[in-house]
């Protein structure tokens, strides 16, 4: 068992790169109710601030609009579309994060394409007619939006160059010069305006990062941010709709993390931010490793300690609104999202909702804890069990931690008190949808009864207790299920029961006993005397669990 004593003076705030930004679908997704509905959703119980997807300069968001005229070619650039995906983004209270491609198809100096919505990936055939589009588009979002406003949406140039399928023949040097010329058309367009790249993948090496910023600094090129992906699987073990995947440890994407300041370090972007623009385990939106508790439990140590080493981590992405490999065959299919493409919450959603609720000060993290507090006094832990990111077993059954905690709650007598302990549970029982759509069949297309059984089951298990204070502290044994992340949640009790309150008359019965605290008062109620219930039996005294259910018996 883990046994932490944890501080009563913070050792730091707990950086929030983890919420700075996340992933989408293309674009023109976000003109559909599914997306602006799961938006909603996401924003109101975990509230981002950037979104970054791909396609803003595709065929589907119809802004590059060329024409022939009496001979003569024109090009009409269209914000239809743009306006409607930003104005629904705001109006969710989350911002952009520009990426600009892939090329309009009117403007491709090739035909090659990416994914089931063909996203050209081949440079321009004519660059000034690139600029001219990337300089009215941030032009437009300017007058529309406001220079101060647009400030503050980072810009960055394609996307993942160093791979074929995303950059013709993943040329560093023709990516290099789009860079060149696109950066400072956004600088023209406002010196202020942060851009930045190269948004490589995570098989791209040091060399493309090293070369980047030789190329830039050599040529006084504008870089105001470093931008990288990273993830944690191996090739991709197809079988029909979907893909079995080896992974790495998730330690594995923290030091993807760390990888652009250790490349970068003595070149001149040594001290720019850094953003990890995409990120998760696998790779694959058709990998069902997405949809477990397994995929929470395994990412919680990502999530508590990526803001050491970032700006920001966005997580690809928040929505199986998503169709890069097509139209999803099934509710659950292995999506990358949060949320399934009707809304319900997976576990992982519920790790980034757990870590909404944590506090601004961090009084300490460890390999499976970390502990925060709020400016009102309450202490938040949230808590994970560990994985075999191997699957040559399926993870300890049960890990036990215990935590001593400094909770404010003393009475008149002092050093004595009681607090207020409320726990969140998501593991392979509750809050995972998946798990009850797996034994109802796994039905494609569930129906309205069903798919409203699987929102219920998408509920995290909620429990409540009370516990003693002594000293200014909490001692919270935690016993964690397979798979299992818990967010706890502490508060000092004031009491304002009334003495008189005798809560084994309930029943109208009267004892005859007596009503002071030592005689059943609501004061005894708190420490666990319900409806005459000795409080000392069936317990733990280890853990303080029932050891049949090895749940709290609260």
């Amino acid at each position: 068992m883990t046994r932490v004593h944890v501080p009563a003076e913070p050792v730091g705030a707990f950086p929030d790169a983890w919420r700075r930004c996340v992933g989408t679908g293309r674009l023109d997704l976000a003109l559909r109710r599914d997306h602006q509905d799961s938006l909603a959703l996401l924003q109101r119980e975990i509230g981002f601030r950037h979104i970054r997807g791909h396609g803003l300069f595709s065929d589907g968001m119809a802004v590059h609009r060329p024409y022939t005229h009496r001979g003569t070619r024109y090009v009409h650039h269209s914000f239809t579309h743009v306006d409607q995906v930003v104005d629904a983004w705001l109006a969710a209270g989350v911002r952009p994060f520009l990426e600009l491609g892939f090329m309009p198809g009117a403007l491709a100096s090739g035909e090659q394409t990416v994914f089931w919505w063909r996203g050209n990936v081949t440079p321009p055939r004519d660059l000034a007619e690139w600029t001219a589009l990337v300089q009215a588009t941030l032009a437009h979002l300017v007058d529309r939006y406001g220079l101060d406003e647009v400030r503050t949406w980072p810009v960055e140039v394609w996307n993942e160059p160093d791979l074929p399928d995303f950059w013709q023949h993943a040329d560093q040097d023709a990516y290099h010069r789009l860079y060149e010329a696109t950066a400072h058309a956004v600088k023209e367009v406002d010196a202020g305006l942060q851009v930045g790249g190269p948004a490589v993948s995570p098989g791209a090496g040091p060399d493309w990062l090293e070369r980047f910023a030789e190329f830039t600094g050599g040529r006084d090129v504008p870089v105001d941010f470093v931008s990288r992906h990273a993830y944690s699987s191996g090739p991709a073990q197809h079988v029909p709709f979907g893909v079995h995947q080896t992974l790495a440890p998730a330690a594995e994407l923290l030091d993807q993390f760390a990888e652009p300041r250790r490349t970068l370090k003595g070149t001149w972007l040594a001290d720019v931010p850094v953003h990890i623009t995409e990120f998760n385990s696998s790779y694959r939106p058709d990998n069902h490793v997405h949809d477990t508790a397994f995929h929470a439990a395994y990412l919680a140590p990502v999530l508590a300690g990526g803001g050491d080493l970032v700006d920001s981590f966005s997580y690809w992405t928040f929505s199986d609104v998503f169709e890069e490999a097509g139209v999803p065959t099934a509710l659950f299919h292995g999506g990358f999202g949060l949320l399934t493409h009707r809304q319900v919450r997976k576990p992982t959603f519920h790790l980034y909702a757990f870590l909404a609720r944590m506090g601004p000060d961090l009084l300490t993290r460890g390999d499976d804890h970390l502990v925060t507090r709020h400016p009102d006094g309450r202490v938040t832990v949230l808590a994970w069990a560990p994985v075999d990111p191997t699957g040559a077993t399926p993870g300890p059954e049960a890990h036990a931690l215990r935590l001593s905690l400094p909770v404010g709650a003393q009475d008149a007598a002092g050093g004595r008190g009681e607090a207020f302990v409320r726990r969140l549970t998501v593991d392979e029982e509750h809050g995972n949808a998946y798990t009850a759509w797996r034994r109802m069949g796994s039905p494609r297309s569930p129906h309205p009864r069903q798919l409203d059984v699987l929102h219920e089951a998408a509920e995290p298990a909620r429990t409540h207790r009370r516990l003693p204070v002594e000293d200014g502290r909490v001692d919270l044994p935690l016993t964690l299920a397979r798979h299992e992340v818990a967010f706890v949640e502490l508060t000092p009790v004031e009491d304002e029961t009334p003495a008189w309150w005798d809560e084994r008359r309930l029943l109208g019965r009267d004892p005859k006993r007596g009503t002071g605290p030592e005689r059943g008062t609501g004061r005894e109620l708190g420490r666990g005397r319900e409806l005459g219930r000795d409080p000392e039996l069936g317990r733990d005294p280890e853990l303080g669990r029932d050891p049949e259910l090895g749940r709290d018996p609260e």
